[in-house]
């Protein structure tokens, strides 16, 4: 009888202490896109941009499909959006953070631009990595 509660007990906290990662990883996930979302509005790209994986294989997948690399995003969202009116004000609505073990992320969310004379808005698919300890997003799927 023993030995059936001590391994309840070690069962339980393990339980707890998985749950407890998950919601420090969750919480750091949010921080991060809350993060992007304050560089974005600041019109610093290269701020937002420190929020991926500075690799050639990020992935970046929009309307043209996909494309490879760092630079390669960060040009196409200084030619997509040149100035600060352009950029307008971001908002990320998070709808959805699911980490699948301690070392990488699914996010569901939706995003809008408030700009002068329009309201762009859409969907977007982030799968974040833990690199060197710090979450990355290594894929997006923005439409």
């Amino acid at each position: 009888m023993k030995k059936l509660i001590l391994i309840g007990a070690l069962l339980i906290s393990s339980i707890s202490t998985k749950a407890q990662v998950q919601g420090n990883d969750e919480k750091q996930i949010r921080d991060l896109l809350n993060w992007q979302t304050k560089q974005w509005n600041k019109g610093d790209i290269e701020g937002f941009m420190k929020g991926y994986w500075q690799s050639d294989s990020l992935v970046f997948i929009g309307k043209n499909g996909p494309k490879y690399g760092w630079k390669t995003t960060l040009e196409n969202y200084k030619k997509s959006y040149p100035d600060k009116a352009a950029m307008g004000i971001l908002k990320f609505d998070i709808l959805k953070v699911e980490t699948s073990c301690d070392k990488s992320a699914f996010v569901i969310g939706r995003w809008e631009l408030t700009r002068m004379h329009d309201k762009p808005a859409g969907y977007y698919t982030l799968f974040l990595e833990k690199i060197n300890n710090e979450w990355r997003i290594v894929a997006d799927h923005s439409s």
